[in-house]
């Protein structure tokens, strides 16, 4: 199977991350979306995974069913929070199993509990999936600090030590392509310069995107906030507004040289395909005459570019 860290090393890549399904509603919900985003050639797509083992037991689902039925490069989430070391052997073991060969090593928010196991931090968690022979390993990144670091200088010198011996990063949503620049270059004059692939996610409910960044640590910037409010409650204007946002915001970061762009798809795709479709993204790669379209087939090359 295809590892993440050689598509970056190929050229741009657009993913899409996907949560595991509760229900036959949530179910048909997210075949439905897969099938939509399927013609825009997904370069790999990323499973969350809240910890559990009924939430474990899903992710690996749509993790074998996106490598085996669709074809596609696909990444499951895995949290060390709430697993004992043994635990963590096993559910690599079974991914490894489905053919997994790319993993996101997560910390996990911690429980509500306060109980700990064997691994602390994500960085164990890359070592350990690295002792146990997983081909690539992605970590998270957040352009604002995490939310429960002390300061944004020791949040980069973590994620510098997890990322030095993973292969990639994923940073979580932000809304200025500043914050992701001065990320890299925090990172860079750490002496990390492994790929960094943004976060996207566009604003189509102005509440919940507050909601959502408030959590995340990741405030949503003064100037945007009063362009949505502008909209003065139209739900189709703000609509408009944010996705015209995220453009600029994605257009301005393959301008400043990312890698890719991921998109936090809160399964579904309408807001994902509006936005690939305006976006200058140079991609499919040709390769001998043929094009690979990310799903692993090749095909005769003609012009796709959006």
């Amino acid at each position: 199977m295809t590892r993440i860290s050689d598509l970056l090393g190929s050229g741009t890549t657009v993913s899409f991350e996907f949560f595991p399904p509760q229900d036959d509603q949530e179910k048909e919900r997210l075949e439905r979306t897969i099938r939509d985003l399927e013609p825009l050639a997904p370069s790999f797509v990323s499973v969350t995974y809240r910890g559990g083992r009924r939430s474990r037991l899903r992710t690996t689902e749509v993790v074998r069913n996106l490598l085996q039925e669709r074809r596609v490069t696909a990444m499951p989430h895995l949290t060390c929070v709430a697993h004992s070391r043994a635990e963590l052997v096993e559910i690599i073991g079974d991914f490894k199993n489905a053919g997994v060969s790319n993993v996101l090593a997560l910390g996990g928010d911690p429980l509500p509990d306060g109980e700990q196991h064997e691994l602390r931090h994500a960085v164990e968690l890359v070592e350990l999936a690295r002792s146990l022979g997983v081909d690539a390993i992605g970590v998270a990144a957040h352009p604002a600090g995490h939310p429960n670091s002390p300061d944004l200088a020791s949040d980069r010198r973590y994620l510098a030590e997890k990322l030095g011996l993973a292969d990639f990063a994923i940073t979580q949503f932000f809304f200025a392509a500043d914050e992701y620049e001065s990320l890299v270059d925090d990172l860079d004059r750490l002496g990390i310069r492994k790929p960094v692939i943004p976060g996207i996610m566009p604003i189509t409910n102005l509440g919940q995107i507050q909601r959502m960044a408030q959590l995340s640590g990741c405030a949503v910037p003064g100037d945007v906030v009063a362009k949505l409010q502008r909209a003065d409650g139209n739900p189709e204007e703000v609509r408009r507004i944010g996705l015209e946002l995220a453009v600029e915001l994605c257009q301005s970061l393959l301008d400043r040289g990312a890698p890719g762009l991921h998109f936090y798809t809160l399964n579904t795709s309408t807001a994902t395909r509006e936005i690939h479709r305006q976006l200058k993204i140079s991609r499919p790669r040709v390769i001998d005459g043929l094009r690979d379209d990310g799903l692993g087939n090749s095909k005769p090359n003609v012009d796709t570019s959006p």
